[in-house]
């Protein structure tokens, strides 16, 4: 499923038209990435976990080369899917 039909399926759901249905998900988005910019972590029950987790500096390998390389820290986000999410599949 794409954004589009994310989308078309809300409104269906939802009784409203496409526009509207836009632009609620867009807002749910960008207040999921503003929360989790601010190191919050965003729990949607029923549906699971998101949060931001800091990846720790390494060394890896060039597997063209066999050269080492230092990859730096990074942050990455997760997700835990909950129970019910789960027990759906």
């Amino acid at each position: 499923m794409n954004k589009n039909q994310l989308i078309g399926a809300i409104a269906a759901k939802a009784n409203c038209s496409k526009e509207v249905a836009s632009e609620c998900c867009d807002a749910m988005l960008e207040s999921i990435m503003e929360a989790m910019r601010g190191g919050d972590k965003v729990t949607l029950p029923g549906f699971g976990n998101f949060e931001v987790k800091t990846r720790a500096a390494r060394v890896g390998v060039n597997p063209a080369t066999g050269a080492k390389i230092d990859i730096p820290e990074s942050k990455v986000i997760s997700f835990k899917p909950a129970k019910a999410s789960k027990d759906t599949l």
